[in-house]
């Protein structure tokens, strides 16, 4: 009997998982009158998700995009994928090839995962009722779970599979079996791949190994080192294209060999001492206009207090008692712990402010399920989270840019289809010697338009959004003003997208150039 209750108790928070990623997004769009299916990506700011949708689109249809995805004309030195990771697209390629692709292909996709997330945690792990109330409670908090959900952005990927790595060592460390080891290996190594700073987590199944087999597991956890950071310096190496600058700095470390030692230690100080108070700027940016930067630093450190204490309070416990579920929460704590520490040095050393923040959400997502199951009588760790993602996520979540979900709007829907149609019509794929330059399209990211300057001309950004428009397969050039002015008799791109009646505008018809696509926001010229 009592095994038949605990199977049903099972099977109802299950349940509860399964709904909770998805009851949480109709909440989220029903507050503004919305539903999922109102989300439409060309609404949104964020130009990369025009690059990872399109590049899966050209994938689906010919292996590989035909024309190059780059930046300033850059591109791969294999095939024509953008400066991201490739890797990142492998879950929406796979979820385009069941179901096809369109785009709410990715939101679906998303909302898969995350939900999947959810489910394997509740299977793995086996929360009490207690445990998945307040997991439930940190979950509508923390909004980026809705907004990356509703976006063409792979961070739910991360945040999905991050989550099913830490239920999957939970579930280790309560019953050890090799398949799971062998699992935690395998799920790490994708998620560098993925995003380098993600090899921070691949440091726990190497400690776990290292504990079970001694010598034989350090032997057998450095290979497998090599083989995933071999294999994420040939990814980046071969399939990723020259960004505009570094995506992440490294004059910290370079330092110590161009300059001395104590040139290199002076540096590396004084980075730490200008960026740190840089990141308390956000922060206090954060709290008095909720600067997006500034409430991912402040929930962040929140989160990494909690993590640090329970950490401390658990490694007290096991000096005075041998409680085998101590030893492995500490574990998972203090792993966490270790990660939110290391990224937060990586984030003042290597990576932009605004731009580094956002990385941070991954760690963010996992550590939710992670509190959630900390042992609590008054509720103290969770009610400060909660408040403080209550206040950062909602109450301070003012900037479109940031937290608005891209519902549909007909006159951007009505734009996008005419574009569709026009350029299907014009434009044709070059099917030889693929990827090449004929299918590329130059994104001009600004122009000289009219403006009210003493000039009469102001550098004004360019409308991306008509090139969800653009047939699949062709590739996208994100290039500067100075780069297509320097170079507009010299361009490799067989194509040209810029602002209305600008300075290029002007250029390239003087230049000969056949304009094949133009309306209220942008031209679209073929060389």
């Amino acid at each position: 009997m009592k095994r038949e209750k605990r199977d049903y108790s099972l099977w109802i928070k299950l349940a509860v998982a399964l709904l909770l990623p998805v009851g949480c997004c109709l909440v989220h769009c029903a507050m503004q009158g919305k539903s999922i299916w109102d989300v439409y990506l060309p609404v949104s700011e964020w130009n990369d998700e025009l690059f990872y949708y399109k590049q899966v689109e050209s994938i689906l249809q010919y292996g590989f995009p035909q024309g190059y995805y780059g930046f300033n004309e850059s591109h791969a030195l294999t095939l024509s994928f953008a400066a991201w990771s490739p890797v990142l697209l492998l879950p929406w390629v796979l979820w385009g090839f069941l179901f096809g692709w369109n785009l709410l292909s990715p939101i679906w996709c998303n909302l898969f995962f995350l939900t999947l997330a959810c489910v394997l945690f509740v299977w793995l792990v086996r929360p009490t009722a207690k445990q998945m109330g307040l997991l439930g409670l940190l979950f509508f908090f923390y909004r980026p779970f809705v907004r990356y959900t509703f976006c063409g952005m792979p961070e739910i990927i991360c945040f999905s599979l991050l989550i099913i790595f830490y239920s999957l060592a939970i579930n280790y460390l309560n019953r050890e079996k090799t398949y799971k080891l062998v699992l935690l290996f395998v799920l790490s190594g994708l998620l560098t791949w993925m995003r380098p700073y993600l090899f921070l987590f691949f440091l726990l199944p190497v400690y776990l190994l290292i504990q079970k087999k001694k010598w034989l597991g350090a032997a057998i956890s450095g290979a497998a080192m090599a083989v995933v950071l071999g294999g994420y310096v040939c990814i980046n190496h071969f399939l990723a294209a020259e960004y505009f600058l570094p995506l992440f700095f490294t004059d910290w470390i370079t330092t110590f060999f161009t300059d001395g030692f104590f040139a290199g230690i002076y540096h590396f100080f004084g980075k730490f001492y200008w960026k740190g108070k840089e990141f308390l700027e956000h922060m206090g940016r954060g709290f008095s206009v909720g600067l997006a930067s500034g409430a991912y630093f402040i929930t962040y450190l929140t989160m990494l207090g909690v993590l640090a204490w329970q950490t401390v309070s658990d490694f007290r416990k096991i000096r005075k008692s041998k409680d085998n579920d101590c030893r492995n929460r500490l574990v998972i704590e203090g792993h966490l712990t270790f990660c939110f520490v290391g990224m937060l040095v990586a984030l003042l050393l290597m990576y932009k402010m605004t731009e580094g923040s956002k990385h941070l959400a991954t760690f963010l997502a996992a550590g939710v399920f992670v509190v959630s199951l900390m042992p609590t009588r008054s509720f103290k760790k969770v009610t400060l989270l909660g408040a403080v993602f209550a206040f950062m996520f909602w109450v301070k979540a003012v900037d479109p840019y940031d937290y608005q979900v891209p519902f549909r709007d007909e006159a951007r829907a009505v734009q996008i289809e005419t574009c569709r149609k026009t350029l299907e019509e014009k434009m044709q794929l070059e099917k030889t010697n693929v990827p090449n330059y004929e299918n590329v399209v130059i994104w001009t990211l600004s122009d000289m338009l009219p403006g009210k300057t003493d000039t009469g001309r102001v550098l004004t950004p360019t409308k991306w959004q008509v090139l969800y428009a653009l047939p699949a397969g062709f590739g996208i050039s994100c290039c500067t003003y100075d780069y297509v002015t320097e170079n507009l008799t010299t361009l490799k791109s067989r194509y040209l997208m810029t602002g209305i009646d600008g300075d290029l505008d002007e250029a390239c018809a003087q230049a000969g150039y056949k304009e094949i696509y133009r309306d209220h926001e942008v031209v679209l010229y073929e060389r």
